[in-house]
């Protein structure tokens, strides 16, 4: 996906057959389930099922080229003794063009292996930044409670505080503030969710620097050498490339 892309509802002339726009997405939803790189695209191109226009074409064309130049990429689950849930979570502000909605992305490790990620639009507006990567939080912090309990269900105990790196230093200091501001109230919620889990140690909160948020190849489309850098980061390997 092209960086700063504007794709919207009407963005180029209607092609002729949409039908083969929807199967060319369909198989690329799929294809998700295995190449979290791919995630944030697809999440694009799946706005415009239902009247797919050129420029939607292109972009999906793309994706598929890319694809096609990485046949051997995959995921690398390495062996290691501990069983630690990390998740890395990240928004994007205001990053629709047509709702101004905010992009909810994650990214969750067992053992240092990928499980677990996501691209998804928020469900309302966010007024900043800080709310925006607030309620990416406590999206993440669901996924890692229901993690935790399909570990339990397979008799693996998990023990330990599960670990939530964010890069936004507001919404951590939102999360450690017992006292509410005024400004909070609407995701207030949200708020006592999280601060619940922080407080039974279910979950423990940490900054982590903007280059090395992994959650960052969910949220936005990517330059060439931030997007190679992150999948390293990501587990993603190629079977076919030179050691």
């Amino acid at each position: 996906m092209e960086q700063q892309h504007r794709l919207s509802t009407d963005s180029g002339d209607p092609i002729l057959d949409p039908g083969q726009y929807r199967r060319l997405v369909g198989r690329l939803i799929y294809l998700t389930i295995t190449r979290p790189k791919l995630c944030y695209s697809v999440h694009i191109l799946s706005q415009f099922m239902q009247d797919p226009r050129t420029l939607h074409w292109d972009a999906a064309m793309r994706v598929l080229r890319y694809l096609k130049q990485s046949p051997g990429q995959g995921i690398l689950l390495s062996v290691l003794t501990s069983l630690q849930l990390t998740a890395y979570c990240d928004s994007d502000w205001a990053g629709c063009p047509m709702t101004r909605r905010s992009v909810t992305g994650y990214f969750v490790m067992l053992g240092g292996c990928p499980i677990s990620w996501k691209t998804k639009k928020q469900t309302v507006v966010s007024r900043s930044s800080a709310e925006a990567e607030y309620r990416s939080m406590a999206a993440t912090t669901s996924e890692l409670l229901w993690l935790r309990s399909l570990l339990q269900s397979l008799g693996i105990d998990h023990a330990q505080p599960m670990q939530l790196f964010c890069n936004n230093q507001a919404a951590l200091h939102i999360a450690d503030n017992p006292v509410f501001h005024e400004r909070m109230k609407h995701i207030e919620l949200d708020c006592h969710f999280i601060r619940d889990h922080l407080k039974l140690g279910d979950i423990v909160t940490a900054y982590v620097p903007t280059k090395l948020q992994l959650a960052d190849a969910f949220t936005k489309a990517l330059g060439r050498d931030r997007f190679r850098f992150l999948l390293g980061k990501l587990g993603v390997i190629d079977i076919h490339a030179p050691t």
